[in-house]
């Protein structure tokens, strides 16, 4: 088991959890993996979204890359989906973003991204853990000619608006309607410069909140983890639809013209059937995680789908797609994957595949998601000793609670048991069509857990 990478990255308080130093040992670490993987110096681009702690995290990572002899280039703030284009697009070894993602402001992380724009391998991860925790660190230094360099190319960011615009540009002018408008909700984050600069030059009639950051506001009451002033908004406004991403862009919620939230699941839905009607669905597939609601599994039998679901995270969605063909997946908190442009979730682009799929069927957002039916779901943490989070599996008693229900459902329903990779807990998902059903069921089992695994 990884001792520093998590599920998605490093990530801890910055300057107690995620110290300078640490970052400085991942980030020396990290280049002497790659250029033994890539047999050269290897060539790091680093992007970062808007905590104030960013400076810190990346000062601390540039000196252990340099102290190795790997060339850096700083591209400022950035999306993550724009660091993962450009460090394929321009050739880079390496891509790390500098990000905790949804976290509030005191939180930050650390991902890396390879040359093919995704996120490096559970054994890469390891390799790099591994030289950390070595004696080996210490003697990993260059000198004189040898050690690195680093420049500023906050210009590149550029390439990634011209690619999206130049992708998406004919289908929505072509069907832009008079007094459309969209409410963006940036979080304060990664995207509050590009969503506006990408929006402008597509002719998108916006309206944006939440674009602001002063290092210490990312996701601060707003973004895709809280709705609230997005909802509010769109209906105080009349906007056809709100759009939320969250702090590092890799993912958005949407919010339709009623104030109502449209989750990843709902988007998936909608983005399968309209890519199969257009023909570019490939294999007719979805993927998704376990953790998408049996909504969307019983409305892509409907609609003659296939619906493929793995482990939850984002990089085990992409093994899937790239494994077997894939261009379209993603997870309910709406990281969604288009494949045909980004090896990795964006939050701008599935926005933007949104606002397409509206103008073009020339129906609203509630209009659209009316044909699928999400089912309740509930989700409670059963506090469990860390050494026994695993046995679960083996229990009796709580395999024949988990059984009965499921009898129970008749297929109209579902439980799904799993433990965090990061803390002492295991999480209880029930869904099924009645609320206080599940949410009884979910409790009894959580009760049961805690009374067999402490």
């Amino acid at each position: 088991m990884k001792k520093y990478f998590g599920t998605d990255g490093i990530r801890g308080v910055a300057n107690l959890e995620l110290t300078p130093m640490l970052a400085y040992k991942v980030a020396k670490a990290g280049a002497y993996v790659f250029e033994k993987k890539y047999g050269h110096t290897p060539i790091v681009f680093i992007g970062k979204d808007t905590r104030i702690s960013g400076d810190l995290i990346e000062s601390a990572m540039v000196a252990g890359f340099l102290s190795y002899g790997a060339k850096v280039k700083l591209l400022g703030v950035l999306p993550t989906p724009a660091v993962a284009y450009l460090t394929k697009k321009e050739n880079a070894d390496v891509g790390v973003v500098i990000s905790a993602s949804h976290n509030s402001y005191e939180f930050n992380g650390i991902k890396f991204f390879s040359n093919k724009g995704m996120k490096i391998s559970d054994e890469l991860e390891e390799e790099i853990e591994e030289i950390m925790d070595s004696e080996k660190i210490d003697k990993l230094n260059v000198i004189n000619e040898h050690v690195g360099t680093c420049e500023n190319s906050n210009e590149l960011s550029s390439e990634y608006i011209n690619y999206i615009v130049d992708n998406l540009k004919n289908d929505i002018k072509q069907n832009m309607i008079a007094d459309f408008c969209v409410a963006i909700d940036t979080a304060n984050g990664a995207t509050f410069e590009m969503a506006r600069k990408i929006y402008d030059k597509l002719g998108i009639n916006y309206k944006i909140l939440n674009n602001n950051p002063n290092g210490t506001n990312i996701n601060k009451d707003c973004g895709s983890t809280h709705l609230e002033s997005l909802q509010e908004f769109v209906v105080k406004n009349k906007c056809n639809l709100g759009i939320a991403y969250d702090g590092d862009g890799d993912r958005c919620l949407a919010v339709d013209e009623f104030g109502n939230v449209v989750d990843g699941d709902i988007m998936l839905s909608i983005f399968s059937s309209y890519l199969k009607e257009n023909g570019k669905l490939n294999k007719d597939t979805l993927v998704a995680t376990v953790m998408s609601n049996l909504g969307v599994n019983k409305y892509a039998e409907k609609n003659c789908i296939g619906f493929v679901q793995t482990k939850v995270g984002d990089r085990y969605v992409l093994e899937e797609m790239l494994k077997n063909g894939y261009n379209l997946g993603g997870e309910q908190s709406g990281h969604i994957i288009f494949l045909d442009y980004n090896p990795t979730g964006d939050g701008i682009v599935t926005s933007l595949m949104l606002i397409q799929v509206l103008l073009e069927k020339r129906q609203t957002l509630s209009q659209l998601k009316q044909s699928i039916d999400i089912y309740p779901q509930v989700l409670i943490n059963a506090k469990v000793s860390n050494s026994k989070k695993y046995e679960y599996k083996n229990d009796k008693a709580i395999c024949d609670a988990i059984e009965k229900i499921e009898k129970e459902f008749l297929g109209n329903g579902r439980v799904l048991i799993r433990a965090s990779g990061t803390e002492p807990l295991i999480r209880v998902m029930i869904e099924g069509e009645d609320i206080n059903y599940i949410t009884q069921k979910a409790k009894g089992v959580a009760s049961l857990i805690e009374e067999k695994l402490n």
